[in-house]
């Protein structure tokens, strides 16, 4: 049905492109093809809303098949034609009130009562005999008992194996239909981009061979669709800085920020409009994401070590023509080891491999890294605080952000209001303490459990050794100074 459907569209499709000069859209229009052929086999086969299911039968469209038609109607017209022979019946007999019934076990019958003393026709056979009544067969009648019994079955296997042979006539054709079916995937694409970009305003963008991404007033292609508040559009450059660190509150939208990036990038390498004011996009290799968190049990990875994994292809593979989205690195394990890890893994990004790169992070101290590098720049999704509220405005500013609001983001989650309570006391005895950086310098060094011992002054007494100059005596006197090296 559906490809009927379609085949009754191509007339209409074929006109509407044939006014186009578009060279793309010219190509689809020669590859979609035309199939008055089958769409007439179809028509004539096929009624116009089928069951979904070809068991249940009345798939195939009357006057297609003769035979089939021959055992629907024998089927359809079973009580026409038991009413005719029950009106038969009783001008041959005389008999009123005889009856032509049905019933599962002894199948088709004629009925008179007893009270009819009547001599009866020779063609009646004995069926059933009961209190009140004699029951009866005709050949007339069992004939056509066998007739209608099989005929609903009959019509189906038919009609089954009629609709098989539609799948051999169609069979031919379905090169052609293949190629039909792209043309129209690709411009069912085109289409919705098209629409998309009409309706939601947005605008085509440049792609030049010059270095950099700038996009003005950004937006995020369905999270824009899906909210029904304003969506706050964001600006983007990286170009001499090639480095924006990310700070600011869960909920801020920093995870927005950086899909939306990716996604105007992939948007304008397709070939489609994006959602922003402006958008100029230089080469690009690849986008690289570590973003979110999840464990894999299946492998026995934890939601550390996916992370890892992830931060370590980033690292081994991304170029200074990459896209790096990395969103709070380092938080699946102990502070200091994630502030390092993700301090490190900024570094190598900025200095070593210089791609473009979007690092969100709850870490302020990565705060400092644009003080260290050119290229590496502080911004932040603001917020504001109104007595216990807080208020997200979605706004991309300058600078890194002043506190993270996780008390505020806890409270509007939800979170029992002792347990705030108790937080904001915790909080304020723990910002009285020392600094990260303090308390850095004075932790005792974490076991390294790849660290090699230094056996340097063993491997030294040993390889001076000269075994063949060695008396017991001297080689046990050796063996004893040796283990005290260990």
């Amino acid at each position: 049905v559906q490809l009927r459907r379609m085949l009754t569209a191509l007339p209409n499709l074929h006109q509407s492109l044939s006014a186009t000069q578009a060279r793309l859209l010219k190509q689809i229009d020669r590859e979609l093809g035309t199939f008055p052929e089958l769409l007439e086999l179809l028509n004539r086969a096929i009624i116009e809303e089928p069951p979904v299911l070809i068991r249940d039968g009345g798939v195939i469209a009357e006057g297609y098949h003769a035979e089939l038609d021959r055992l629907r109607n024998l089927h359809l017209n079973a009580n026409d034609f038991l009413r005719d022979l029950e009106q038969r019946e009783r001008e041959r007999t005389g008999v009123s009130t005889l009856k032509v019934g049905y019933n599962k076990v002894h199948g088709f019958f004629i009925e008179i009562s007893r009270a009819h003393n009547i001599q009866l026709p020779a063609d009646y056979q004995r069926r059933q005999t009961l209190k009140n009544a004699e029951r009866y067969i005709t050949a007339e009648l069992k004939t056509h008992e066998d007739q209608v019994l099989s005929a609903s079955e009959k019509a189906l296997a038919l009609e089954k194996s009629l609709y098989e042979e539609l799948f051999k006539l169609i069979h031919p054709e379905l090169a052609a239909l293949t190629h039909c079916a792209a043309a129209l995937a690709e411009l069912d694409v085109l289409t919705n981009l098209a629409e998309r970009a009409q309706t939601l305003n947005y605008v085509a963008p440049q792609l030049t061979a010059e270095q950099g991404l700038s996009i003005q007033a950004g937006r995020h292609p369905v999270v824009e669709a899906v909210q029904k508040a304003h969506f706050c559009p964001n600006d983007l450059q990286l170009n001499e800085q090639s480095m924006l660190v990310i700070t600011g509150p869960n909920m801020g939208g920093k995870s927005t920020y950086m899909r939306q990036t990716a996604l105007i990038v992939i948007m304008a390498y397709m070939g489609s409009y994006v959602p922003a004011d402006s958008a100029v996009i230089g080469p690009l290799d690849q986008i690289f994401t570590r973003i979110g968190a999840s464990d894999d049990l299946a492998s026995g990875r934890s939601t550390f070590m996916v992370e890892m994994n992830e931060a370590a292809n980033i690292l081994n593979n991304a170029s200074a023509q990459s896209l790096v989205l990395m969103d709070e690195v380092g938080r699946g394990t102990s502070t200091f080891d994630g502030l390092a890890l993700a301090w490190s893994c900024a570094e190598k990004l900025v200095r070593d491999i210089g791609a473009y790169t979007l690092f969100a992070t709850h870490y302020f101290e990565m705060t400092q890294l644009p003080g260290l590098y050119d290229k590496a720049c502080n911004v932040h999704l603001d917020a504001i605080e109104h007595g216990d509220k807080i208020v997200f405005l979605h706004q991309l500013k300058p600078g890194a952000a002043n506190q993270s609001y996780g008390l505020q983001v806890a409270q509007l989650a939800g979170v029992p209001n002792d347990v705030i309570q108790a937080a904001k006391h915790k909080l304020a005895a723990l910002e009285t303490q020392r600094t990260v950086g303090s308390n850095l310098q004075e932790q005792p060094p974490q076991q390294d459990l790849f660290a090699q011992p230094d056996n340097s002054a063993l491997i030294n007494k040993i390889e001076q050794i000269n075994p063949d100059e060695l008396t017991p005596k001297a080689a046990l006197e050796l063996l004893y100074e040796l283990k005290k090296l260990i």
